[in-house]
């Protein structure tokens, strides 16, 4: 078994990916967030964070999710 944190949610849409983490200080859980782009070179599947033109929106709306999710989750533990 691997001891490796994992996100506690994870948001795709075709090759882009955000992935929402919780950290925990003092105060309750707070919640961070990284966003990756995959792709194919040389047949092995990599990361970036680099994104091109048309992953924008993509990136956008992801990002929007996560924030929403995030947000019903302090709504969530506060109604707890």
């Amino acid at each position: 078994m691997s001891d490796k944190a994992k996100p506690v949610r994870r948001l795709n849409s075709g090759n882009v990916t955000v992935a929402i983490w919780e950290n925990a200080p003092g105060k309750g859980p707070r919640h961070t967030v990284t966003a990756g782009r995959s792709y194919k070179k040389d047949d092995e599947w990599k990361e970036s964070n680099i994104y091109g033109s048309d992953d924008l929106m993509t990136l956008c709306k992801l990002l929007d999710m996560a924030h929403t999710w995030i947000v019903n989750q302090s709504i969530d533990s506060k109604a707890a």
